[in-house]
């Protein structure tokens, strides 16, 4: 029998806590699901229902009408409830609809996946129903037979929150615990306010990576998502950690003093007589299963104070995970770094229409944010090309596409990228939610955190850095920027330093040489402060005489294979070579 199409109602069925029934009594298991699988079968084939697989002891079924699958849960509840009337094996039943693809006999999309987490919210003999299905069968019902609303609920791995319902029957149980929803699990996750937009990947690697690590730090430069991401993993692991997950907010904390006791205040932990309050943490954590989110640990890590908490909280208890975000790694034995990439944006691309560029993240969350500060904002094949020039002039920097979607207010996309490249863009990126904190009111504030954090000789170098355009090597770090109270030797450790603060980005290597390069909104930013220090000339002049060695070394070779270290320093962006060259002959 062919399965039904288009818009499908599933059926999920499976037993409440069958592995610890196996485990206890196998044989009265094996016997009880003999007779609970014939019972299915018989009632699912009676009401046309489409059984497209099976799972252990579980069913998925697929039925052309939300009303036949509503009353073949019903019915189904009915027969097991005859069968079994000792409740020996619970069944817990969960409904919802929706469009989907079918591939092979299989079913696949949001409707199956909302399905399978329903129906793992619920308990034995409760059959709960999503709100898509609950407007399908509402006004058919039979008198006797009420749906009752359960309130909206967020589910594992779901992204937004499911209004559910139960199915209720006065010959059925109808009295049942809360579902194990992820509001019914420990927490002091804040309420996101606006939507997540993208990072499914970068959500997936983010769990994989801490699955497999005691800690995991997200690094990244100012405005590029940490705290989002890490929270949006945080609500997906709820399920996951029974103690609960806490996040730890260090951002408002100036004293290193004061980490223990703001980590002590989000676990509800005093301190015990006899005992510091890092001991008291220690102690009620011992035998406790959690996740422990730190966000914001660069300004706490200066003198090792917050890697020095983290290790003793790690090394004395097997069941917490740490989830870090800083804009470096706190550098310690078993840790786990991330860098999170900016959101992605589409290559270039004659033909840029709003279809073609819409899917991008970077462009959804323009688009997205532009609607909430005026709900007439519509992403057109006329303002695409200006939305998507916005996006790649900040570097698909989260903050910045924020802050500059902000202006849609009182400018156009147009009007909003003429100004950044007429004036720059920090003097447009402003003006960010009063409630959020400082640093990300405005763009500038926000690399002012990170800025303000570097020694001397690595803001030196930094100044140094933004005279090349398009990246550069080591060996032409070295030469350019050791003049002026910097040795060559300096160069790589604080390089290496930069990369670590999230200040330089270190690209994958190339012919066998890492290359290196600033985020054109960083070296705008250091530009701005160059401006007031003056020095850029003669770092120019370092540069072009630099270069102009590297081609009069190369130009004897440029009919043949060059080598991997001097074609990359060619070809690495810097255009007036050949002009350097010819006015040296002349």
């Amino acid at each position: 029998m062919n399965g039904p199409s288009g818009t499908v109602t599933f059926l999920f069925t499976d037993i409440e806590g069958s592995t610890i029934r196996w485990e206890r009594a196998p044989a009265a298991a094996r016997e009880g699901i003999a007779t609970h699988d014939t019972i299915l079968r018989q009632v699912f084939e009676a009401h046309q229902g489409h059984i497209f697989k099976t799972i252990g002891d579980a069913f998925c079924v697929a039925f052309s009408r939300a009303g036949d699958a509503a009353e073949t849960a019903i019915q189904a509840q009915f027969a097991l409830g005859q069968a079994d009337p000792d409740n020996q094996l619970p069944v817990r039943m969960a409904l919802y609809s929706g469009e989907t693809d079918e591939r092979d006999g299989d079913y696949f999309g949001r409707p199956v996946n909302r399905a399978a987490r329903l129906l793992g919210a619920g308990h034995g003999g409760q059959i709960l129903v999503g709100q898509t299905t609950a407007e399908l069968i509402r006004d058919d019902l039979p008198k006797e037979v009420l749906l009752r609303d359960l309130g909206s609920h967020r589910l594992k791995d779901l992204q937004h929150p499911e209004r559910i319902y139960q199915l209720q029957h006065p010959a059925l149980r109808s009295d049942f615990p809360s579902l194990r929803s992820l509001e019914t699990r420990p927490h002091n996750l804040p309420r996101q306010l606006s939507s997540f937009v993208g990072r499914a990947n970068e959500t997936k690697q983010v769990k994989e990576l801490l699955a497999g690590a005691c800690l995991l730090t997200i690094t990244g430069e100012g405005g590029s998502g940490k705290t989002r991401l890490a929270l949006q993993v945080a609500a997906e692991l709820l399920e996951d950690y029974p103690d609960g997950v806490w996040l730890v907010e260090l951002a408002p904390i100036l004293d290193p003093a004061l980490i223990a006791q703001s980590i002590a205040a989000s676990l509800g932990i005093r301190e015990q007589p006899g005992m510091d309050l890092v001991e008291s943490i220690l102690g009620s954590l011992q035998t406790k299963r959690l996740l422990l989110i730190l966000d914001n640990c660069e300004h706490l890590n200066d003198t090792g104070a917050c890697a020095r908490i983290v290790a003793r909280l790690l090394t004395s208890s097997t069941g917490l995970r740490v989830l870090a975000t800083s804009r470096e790694a706190l550098e310690l034995v078993g840790e786990t770094q991330w860098r999170i990439p900016t959101l992605f944006l589409p290559a270039s691309q004659s033909d840029v229409t709003a279809r073609s560029v819409g899917r991008y993240e970077s462009v959804r969350l323009f688009v997205e944010r532009a609607t909430a500060v005026r709900s007439s904002f519509a992403l057109t094949n006329s303002n695409a090309p200006s939305v998507l020039r916005i996006c790649r002039a900040v570097d698909g920097i989260p903050l910045a596409i924020e802050l500059a979607a902000a202006r849609i207010s009182a400018m156009s996309p147009m009007q909003i990228i003429e100004r950044m490249e007429s004036t720059g863009k920090f003097p447009l990126l402003t003006g960010g939610l009063k409630t959020a904190p400082t640093r990300q009111q405005t763009l500038r504030a926000a690399f002012d955190w990170s800025y303000d954090r570097l020694t001397e000789s690595e803001k030196t170098l930094l100044h140094r850095l933004t005279v090349f355009s398009g990246g550069w090597s080591l060996p032409a770090a070295e030469r350019v920027c050791s003049e002026g109270g910097l040795e060559e030797w300096q160069i790589l450790d604080l390089l290496s330093s930069l990369a670590g603060k999230s200040m330089v980005v270190v690209d994958p290597e190339r012919g066998g040489e890492t290359r290196y390069r600033l985020l054109e909104t960083i070296r705008e930013y250091v530009h701005g402060i160059q401006a007031d220090q003056g020095g850029i000339e003669a770092l120019r002049d370092s540069h072009r005489d630099y270069f102009l060695e590297v081609a009069e070394e190369a130009e004897p070779h440029l009919q043949q294979d060059l080598s991997g270290a001097l074609l990359t320093d060619v070809t690495s962006g810097q255009s007036y070579i050949t002009t350097i060259v010819a006015n040296q002959r002349a």
